[in-house]
């Protein structure tokens, strides 16, 4: 994909899952990344496995909007451009939404709303400036359909889904795109670090899970091919693509469907036994 190729790109969430499989996706395509987490030591481990000056590390907590501005600021101004934001970080919150704290539902909306907000705050202005330029926030499958057990989450993605298609209405006239990426199911870390409300055991929730994990290597080559085509949704994997289908085709069949997937799903289990 010759598209990347000496482009500059900031990834956030970089040191792990989709992040870090972007970062070194878009150095094998010939961009120079800034990998960019708050876990700081594994944003520099995944700079380092990249090697050479392909790639540098920013500890960075994306709800901090100054600390944002900041990475995005001196990423342009040493390199005289930024060609690429990708909008990555992100946390989520499974289980039954009775079960979810104001605090619950903040920190849903901090990071994983406000968390792209601040990097198209940061980094639109400059690419409006340069008259080129692509924003990339990463949404989700449950940003497109409704999901049950995932509703603070969901409702995050959908969020991003409507910011990034209508700023990319705004955004053409300065030739800049914006793409919203929405991946299915995919083998990352959130499956360990994603907050389960009920106490629902994660070894039974994650190995009851209908669909086969798609790995996070080839959701980053799909996803880049699709930022390479300019799509404005980007969906990765099969079953997310034919969901999504399904849903627009006959939503309230999927809604069934997602009900179902309640009456049976562990998440719900304490509710079931409250």
């Amino acid at each position: 994909m010759d598209e990347f190729r000496g482009k500059v790109a900031i990834v956030t969430g970089g040191a792990s899952g989709i992040g870090r499989a972007l970062a070194q996706e878009l150095a094998r395509n010939g961009a120079r990344v800034v990998v960019s987490d708050l876990n700081g030591d594994g944003a520099r481990h995944v700079a380092e496995s990249i090697g050479g000056d392909a790639a540098s590390a920013a500890t960075l907590d994306v709800t901090d909007a100054a600390a944002v501005e900041n990475v995005v600021r001196v990423t342009a101004a040493t390199h005289g451009r930024l060609d690429y934001l990708f909008n990555n970080a992100g946390i989520a919150i499974m289980g039954d939404a009775r079960l979810m704290t104001l605090p619950d539902w903040n920190k849903l909306i901090d990071v994983n709303l406000r968390g792209v907000v601040h990097g198209v705050a940061a980094a639109y202005p400059i690419m409006v400036r340069q008259r080129s330029g692509h924003i990339v926030n990463t949404a989700s499958f449950a940003g497109l359909t409704p999901n049950p057990g995932f509703t603070g989450y969901a409702m995050t993605k959908h969020a991003v889904v409507g910011l990034s298609t209508s700023l990319r209405g705004e955004a053409a006239q300065f030739g800049v795109r914006v793409s919203a990426l929405c991946p299915g199911v995919i083998d990352t870390p959130i499956k360990d670090a994603a907050q389960l409300l009920g106490g629902a055991d994660r070894k039974t929730v994650v190995e009851g899970f209908p669909l086969k994990m798609y790995p996070a290597a080839a959701c980053a080559r799909d996803a880049l091919r699709g930022v390479a085509r300019n799509r404005p949704i980007i969906v990765v994997t099969a079953p997310a693509k034919l969901g999504w289908y399904v849903y627009r085709l006959a939503p309230r069949a999927w809604i069934r469907i997602a009900q179902s997937f309640v009456r049976r799903n562990p998440l719900f289990e304490a509710s079931r036994r409250g």
